[in-house]
């Protein structure tokens, strides 16, 4: 099954993954398939939805249970797992926060790195809270490598070029996030409309819905469907593509009376790594550049004022707009 609707309506296209995890005959046309319907989808909006991802719909179902467990607990022992003033090696610390309190997005988050850095912080309850955490840390990074090379192959680069490129999971994460109840039909945002800064997003949500894509006539809202894993590429995979294939600008709307919580995986770069449009979107087919290169670890902390010193007028937070030329 590959699907390639157009999400203007808010109908993300639906890409099977199945084939490839199938040594059947006949998988390797529908790898085709599903890499085509990934291209497309990376060419129209940048948005699509995957199933038989191999991330088991029970463990995704425990993970944001767990989550609303813990973020259901008081403040003041939410606040024991807050991190340390610079407590941490990565652009952002991990355990639990907030947005600044003259911030326009209203909600909390808890930050989990790679397992391996030892940087993660959490309580005993609710039990199997970490456990569960790890295990779906796991499943999304090997998934993350799937898509990566899907992405590769979509945009025509030598095998293994984006494995070699982006060979260091440390910069990887996952948030928790609860989003509050809207207070009225004013005061309804989430997360303010944003690109990521990623190279790959995936997207646990439960069934309240709010998250929204902008389409060519506004924001539509992208549906929950459970089982299914939204992913979204970031502005990484733009500026190598050269902008043939698309970060998109996505919001999070809250709903009045209902808390809303979702899972994010950030697929990302070593810091120190180079970004640039490569020449097979630029100098090799006669186009020129659309961003001017720079360090990714800049990119992020560039980014990360936006989190941290909100600009007082949402439209003049730093994008990739920074870069281009």
């Amino acid at each position: 099954m590959a699907s390639t609707r157009s999400s203007s309506d808010g109908a993300l296209p639906v890409v099977d993954l199945a084939p490839f995890f199938s040594t059947a005959e006949d998988a390797a046309a529908a790898r085709a398939r599903a890499t085509e319907a990934v291209r497309e989808a990376c060419m129209d909006t940048g948005f699509f939805r995957i199933v038989n991802h191999g991330v088991p719909r029970e463990l995704m179902a425990r993970v944001l249970e767990l989550s609303a467990a813990f973020f259901a607990l008081p403040d003041e022992e939410k606040a024991k797992v807050r991190p340390a003033e610079g407590s941490s090696s990565t652009p952002l610390p991990a355990g639990y926060l907030r947005p600044p309190a003259d911030s326009p997005d209203k909600n909390e988050y808890l930050l989990v790195f790679n397992p391996e850095l030892v940087l993660n912080v959490y309580l005993a309850e609710p039990a199997g809270f970490r456990d569960t955490i790890e295990e779906c840390y796991a499943k999304l990074t090997n998934l993350g490598l799937l898509i990566q090379e899907i992405l590769n192959e979509c945009m025509g680069l030598l095998p293994g070029f984006l494995a070699d490129y982006n060979d260091d999971r440390n910069f990887d994460f996952l948030s928790l996030i609860r989003y509050l109840p809207a207070t009225s039909a004013e005061d309804t945002n989430g997360v303010s409309a944003h690109k990521d800064n990623t190279l790959i997003t995936f997207v646990l949500q439960d069934d309240v819905g709010g998250l929204e894509i902008l389409g060519s006539d506004g924001f539509v809202p992208v549906e929950p469907v459970e089982g299914t894993i939204i992913v979204n590429i970031g502005d990484i995979v733009q500026v190598l593509s050269n902008k043939k294939f698309k970060s998109p600008t996505h919001r999070v709307v809250r709903k009045l009376g209902a808390h809303r919580h979702s899972l994010a995986f950030f697929v990302n770069l070593h810091g120190d790594k180079w970004v640039e449009p490569l020449p097979q979107f630029a100098a090799n087919v006669g186009e020129a550049p659309r961003y001017r290169g720079f360090k990714y670890g800049d990119y992020m902390q560039l980014r990360l004022k936006n989190t941290t010193h909100p600009p007082s007028r949402p439209e003049d937070a730093v994008g990739i707009t920074h870069y281009a030329i």
